[in-house]
């Protein structure tokens, strides 16, 4: 059951972009919104954009690196010379 679930869950966040560009997007349409709730006074608009910064900082790109089969290459430490 719970690998059919991970299954279905797998397609959808392969199709997240690996750019920067629409999470800095989606951020500031966040920041756009929580701003205009903010002056018309709405808790729901505060709400939504803070929901949406929330998306675009941390989790869609958090899951966007956990579902990817690229790995960026280790750090090498660079020993002293003797």
């Amino acid at each position: 059951m719970l690998v059919s679930v991970l299954a279905l869950t797998q397609a959808p966040l392969a199709l997240l972009p690996h750019s920067p560009g629409p999470y800095i997007a989606l951020m500031l349409i966040g920041f756009g919104v929580g701003i205009l709730g903010h002056l018309i006074g709405a808790r729901l608009l505060v709400a939504v954009g803070v929901v949406l910064i929330f998306l675009g900082a941390l989790l869609f790109p958090f899951l966007a690196n956990v579902t990817s089969d690229r790995r960026p290459p280790p750090i090498e430490e660079s020993l002293p010379s003797e």
